[in-house]
């Protein structure tokens, strides 16, 4: 009988220890992920800032002109060219 006890004891104490190592690792598991969650988090916001200032709002800013090439087209409206009477 006192045998069986000891038996007993012995598988409680290494299934204790299997509970403690996987315990370990989940904690350190958890640690990295929420870690990452915050990494990500962060460039999330750098990036929607950068978006933010690429992307001006159409109603605050205008559109700014883009410079002409030498020697490309220019359109010109039929409409200046009749003479003004």
């Amino acid at each position: 009988m006192l045998t069986l006890q000891w038996i007993l004891a012995g598988a409680a104490l290494v299934c204790a220890f299997g509970a403690f190592v996987r315990a370990r690792r989940v904690a350190k598991r958890l640690e990295k992920l929420t870690e990452s969650y915050w990494e990500l988090r962060y460039e999330h916001g750098q990036l929607r800032a950068r978006v933010a200032r690429l992307e001006p709002l159409p109603d605050d800013v205008a559109a700014p002109e883009k410079p002409r090439q030498p020697g490309a087209p220019v359109f010109i409206p039929l409409s200046s060219l009749t003479t003004k009477r």
